[in-house]
């Protein structure tokens, strides 16, 4: 039995009941690979219905503002995400009158979407030989065929690319990527996979070999930046001052509260210190928080809130303004923040 064959036909055994694996509308599948490029499936469905649930089409979701679309992104994480999906239907929409692109090409060109992306939507709605290779589908080659080759580097990412294409059914390539993703994500697990009831054990050169924990391999290290932030959230009777993130920074256009960010994380009195010479008002401190470390991908963030009660009459910054706090919820904040407001 070949690899296809026995890829596919473990499929049709294990395989999860995904409300997207029951359509071949293109705004579904995009949608879905869209929250699941950097989501856990167990993390993201509730995200996927709730998106289906609030824009059923593609015109519907361009219809929406930024803001609202963030706000139902909220705690997914890697924001941009969010606004190049928003982006895309308002194009789509305008563009193509709401008919999502059928070629592969011009998938392609669609802002957020990558190979992986357009692959997927291309064979899983129009049947097209386009072979995805994700995280799920790299682990699973690098293992079973003893690839060594950084799955980072250019000669990698080709190599992969090349194999896949080779084994990729032609005659169902929907069902054959489906199910060489599937078997990644719940059989060929990153971590401690159950090699003992792989269909593929006999075969599997990283079985043989021992080094299920050496592949797939990766040449590149990511660096984290660390960082210290200090958020104040400044309230007068009813109302609360908020930041809107409009910089090249992390969290573009979601919603925070002013910030000071330090090199270091600095004693209580010092940042009571920044504050005064920032608000230039008298202040009293309500209370003030431990300080929580959020790990991002590429930074770790240590986080502490005040919270402050001050007159408004200090000069707000252009992406400073004064709110109701019982409008508060409307808003889109980063998860650190989100957490933190959960708990008051």
């Amino acid at each position: 039995m070949d690899f296809k064959t026995q890829i596919i036909d473990w499929y049709t055994v294990h395989k999860r009941d995904l409300p997207w694996r029951k359509t071949k509308d293109p705004y579904q599948i995009w949608l879905s690979e869209i929250i699941f490029q950097q989501t856990r499936i167990e993390q993201g469905l509730a995200y996927f219905l709730k998106f289906i649930d609030h824009y059923p089409t593609i015109f519907d979701l361009a219809k929406a503002s930024e803001d609202e679309v963030l706000k139902d992104w909220q705690g997914l994480g890697y924001y941009s995400r969010a606004r190049n999906l928003h982006f895309t239907a308002k194009h789509i929409v305008s563009e193509f009158d709401g008919v999502f692109p059928k070629r592969f090409e011009d998938i392609l060109k669609l802002k957020g979407v990558g190979e992986y992306t357009a692959s997927a939507i291309a064979s899983f709605c129009f049947d097209q030989p386009h072979a995805v290779v994700d995280g799920n589908v790299y682990r699973v080659l690098a293992r079973v065929f003893g690839i060594g080759t950084p799955i980072d580097s250019t000669v990698g990412k080709k190599e992969f690319k090349l194999l896949a294409n080779e084994l990729l059914s032609k005659e169902d390539p929907a069902t054959y990527n489906q199910s060489i993703m599937e078997f990644g994500a719940l059989q060929c697990k990153p971590v401690s996979p159950d090699c003992a009831i792989c269909p593929l054990n006999e075969s599997c050169v990283a079985l043989a070999s021992n080094k299920i924990k050496e592949l797939p391999f990766k040449e590149k290290k990511t660096k984290q930046r660390k960082r210290f932030f200090e958020y104040f959230i400044i309230s007068d009777e009813d109302e609360v001052v908020v930041n809107h993130r409009t910089g090249k920074d992390i969290w573009q256009h979601l919603y925070d509260f002013p910030l000071i960010e330090n090199k270091k994380h600095e004693s209580s009195a010092l940042v009571l210190e920044q504050l005064k010479s920032k608000l230039d008002v008298t202040f009293t401190v309500k209370s003030e928080s431990v300080a929580v470390k959020h790990i991002l991908s590429h930074q770790i963030l240590t986080v502490r809130f005040w919270q402050i009660k001050a007159p408004h009459s200090f000069a707000l910054n252009e992406n400073e303004k004064v709110i109701k706090l019982a409008n508060i919820q409307e808003l889109a904040f980063p998860k650190v923040v989100e957490n933190y407001l959960d708990l008051l």
